[in-house]
C-alpha cells in the first residue's frame, strides 16, 4: 500500500512538471506566433490533465475499498 502511494506521488509528481513545461511551450509559440505549434501543444496539454485526473480517481477507490473492509 505503501509503495502505490508513493508511485501514485511520483506519477502525479512526474505529470505536473510534464505539464508544466508545456504550458512553457505553449506560451513561448503563443509569442512567437507560431499557431500550429501552439494548438499541438494544447492538445498535448489536455491528455495531461486528463491523465492527471485518473490517478486521483483510482486512489479514491483505493481509499473507499480499504473502508469497506
Amino acid at each position: 500500500m505503501i509503495a502505490q502511494h508513493y508511485n501514485s506521488i511520483h506519477v502525479e509528481n512526474d505529470l505536473l512538471q510534464q505539464i508544466q513545461i508545456k504550458e512553457n511551450q505553449l506560451r513561448i509559440a503563443q509569442e512567437s506566433n507560431m499557431i500550429h505549434v501552439a494548438e499541438a501543444l494544447q492538445s498535448q496539454l489536455l491528455k495531461l490533465q486528463c491523465q492527471l485526473s485518473e490517478p486521483q480517481d483510482v486512489e479514491v477507490q483505493a481509499l473507499m475499498s480499504l473502508l469497506d473492509e
